[in-house]
């Protein structure tokens, strides 16, 4: 059933859009996307439920709705998310950054040195980690990388919008990176590391598969940057990185394998082992 795109008030609006089976949340924020006004304005659709939707609106909203029912992600129809604390720009080449991983921005910060630390953001897609960290603290020396160049385009429109100076380069992990490139204080990824085949997948269709998939077991790529890190890790230097459901002991047991220190996990919002991580001996 479709809207009906005369006239009708805002509260009706969402009525219907949560009648055809979106939930209050998701209507309330294309209601609000249609109108142009910020999404953290929730409230003035209540102080205004008895305003008029403008047919053009309604006919937006009415596309809009389609979109998210057949399973779009809402980000990819704003045309934004928030993440830590930052507002996001993000289309269809990058993933859309979820609050889990807001836990390796926050380890990274708990285990970076004061002043000027070095920073590498490895297959950085919208920059969300990067930036959060840069705007955190804007001391920090962040190079942001990624195979995708149209994953980096997204990243350094994000940048210049929140005017954070990053460093960028394009290229498939740690080779990204020039010969003469400095040594790191800390190295955190957020990597591809669902299994090929993986029943979730087809709940995720409309992400960048690139993104998401990783070889037989979901490891194809954190084996390959826990491989080389070392290299690129100043003695002391943390490798954090952000793995499956299921993964913390396989991750945890790679890093060992290659000489890292201090080995451990960190649990997400929903108390799952999000990230592992370890620490380059200091000698």
């Amino acid at each position: 059933m479709q809207m009906d795109n005369t006239f009708q008030s805002l509260a009706s609006a969402l009525a219907g859009l949560q009648t055809r089976g979106l939930d209050r949340l998701d209507a309330q924020l294309l209601l609000l996307h249609v109108l142009d006004i910020p999404p953290t304005q929730r409230g003035w659709l209540l102080a205004h439920d008895i305003d008029l939707l403008p047919p053009d609106c309604s006919q937006a909203l009415e596309a809009l709705a389609r979109r998210r029912l057949a399973g779009e992600p809402l980000a990819y129809i704003t045309g934004s998310k928030a993440f830590y604390g930052l507002n996001l720009q993000v289309n269809r080449d990058v993933l859309v950054p979820r609050p889990d991983t807001e836990t390796l921005v926050d380890w990274a910060l708990e285990v970076l040195p004061g002043g000027a630390a070095a920073v590498l953001d490895l297959g950085t897609g919208s920059g969300a980690i990067a930036l959060a960290l840069k705007a955190t603290r804007p001391e920090l020396q962040i190079c942001a990388t990624d195979m995708s160049p149209t994953a980096l385009a997204v990243a350094q429109t994000n940048a210049q919008h929140l005017q954070l100076d990053l460093q960028f380069a394009q290229g498939p992990w740690l080779a990204a990176l020039p010969a003469n490139a400095s040594l790191f204080d800390c190295i955190v990824s957020n990597p591809p590391y669902i299994a090929e085949g993986d029943t979730h997948l087809p709940a995720l269709a409309f992400e960048p598969q690139q993104a998401l998939t990783s070889g037989a077991d979901g490891l194809d790529d954190l084996r390959q940057i826990i491989a080389s890190a070392t290299a690129h890790l100043k003695p002391g230097g943390w490798l954090l990185l952000e793995h499956g459901f299921d993964q913390a002991a396989a991750v945890k047991h790679l890093l060992a394998q290659n000489g890292f220190d201090q080995v451990q996990s960190r649990r997400d919002l929903a108390g799952i082992a999000r990230c592992s991580g370890g620490q380059r001996p200091a000698q």
